[in-house]
């Protein structure tokens, strides 16, 4: 079989793609970074279909190949959408980002790639992310009149709602959400290996050593003998064993 031939390398590099791509894009560029092996790119929001344009026609990197959400609560902009672009023709793929918050919205990138359409639908209904000219924003996920937005940090992890089919009904029916517990906590520590917490029973631990232990060292000590055997015996027909007395007065 014929060798297959192509311009692409096998395993691209990252040498000098940060700073080539960081000049290319010039003042809509925030950050650039390596990290984990990928170049990542952080952009101004406002910019961002200029410079994804420019990485897309310039740059050679053709294809929106995923979209991603973060939710950093602690930030005054807690989320970052993330686009992961691909080039066909360097084999390469980097990372762009962009910063926003729950109001302001992002410029789409329908204009781009016609696939951002359904990427930047579940960003929305995962984050709550709002996408400026994006004509069919709506959810893509989650059911019908679902509240709120999953993947956010603060979204409880019950959710609001549940659904269950109602035999009453003969229908799928929404309910508030009503746990028969609530929720358990597990720290995943080992008991046989130090936990921090005090396990049923550690408390005995803390009691004071015995200076002397008593120990039984004769049988008269136990109140075992020939009187205990005569009670025990009474009302049966067994003759109890007979003790040896010269055994237990060396004992």
């Amino acid at each position: 079989m014929a060798a297959v031939l192509h311009s692409a390398p096998r395993f691209a590099s990252n040498d000098g793609v940060k700073d080539a791509l960081s000049a290319a894009l010039g003042d809509m560029l925030v950050s650039a970074k390596e990290e984990h092996g990928e170049i990542v790119l952080t952009v101004k929001r406002e910019s961002i279909e200029d410079a994804l344009r420019l990485l897309r026609d310039e740059q050679a990197y053709q294809q929106l190949m995923e979209m991603a959400g973060v939710d950093y609560p602690q930030r005054a902009e807690r989320f970052e959408v993330v686009y992961m672009l691909l080039s066909l023709t360097k084999n390469h793929r980097i990372m762009v980002k962009v910063s926003t918050d729950e109001a302001t919205p992002v410029p789409t990138v329908t204009t781009l790639w016609p696939n951002a359409g359904w990427l930047e639908r579940e960003v929305f209904d995962m984050y709550g992310v709002l996408f400026a000219g994006n004509t069919d924003l709506r959810r893509i996920l989650t059911d019908y009149g679902f509240e709120g937005h999953p993947f956010r940090k603060d979204f409880p992890l019950t959710g609001y709602q549940e659904l269950r089919y109602s035999e009453e009904e003969k229908r799928v029916v929404y309910e508030p959400v009503n746990l028969a517990q609530d929720f358990r906590s597990f720290d995943f520590m080992s008991p046989w290996e130090g936990a921090e917490y005090i396990l049923p029973g550690d408390e005995k631990a803390d009691a004071p050593p015995v200076e002397m232990p008593k120990a039984t060292e004769s049988a008269k000590q136990t109140g075992a003998g020939e009187k205990a055997d005569d009670k025990a015996a009474k009302g049966t027909d067994a003759d109890p064993p007979k003790m040896d007395d010269k055994k237990e007065e060396g004992e």
